[in-house]
């Protein structure tokens, strides 16, 4: 059976933990950023677990991650 190939794109924005779970960042956090409060901005600052929904897709993308 022949290799499967990494999606590179997803690769870059999603990190697979030890525990199988799909790390990415939070959206709204390039521009803008004067409109946004100081809590509002912290918090966009954290990784956030990929939801189940798109965890199918993750697990398909990143062959050799999980």
């Amino acid at each position: 059976m022949p290799k499967l190939k990494t999606r590179k794109s997803l690769a870059k924005r999603v990190k697979v933990t030890k525990g199988k779970k799909g790390l990415r960042s939070k959206a709204g956090r390039r521009h803008l950023l004067s409109s946004k409060s100081k809590k509002r901005k912290r918090k966009l600052r954290r990784k956030a677990v990929v939801s189940k929904a798109d965890k199918k897709v993750v697990k398909k993308s990143l062959p050799y991650s999980a």
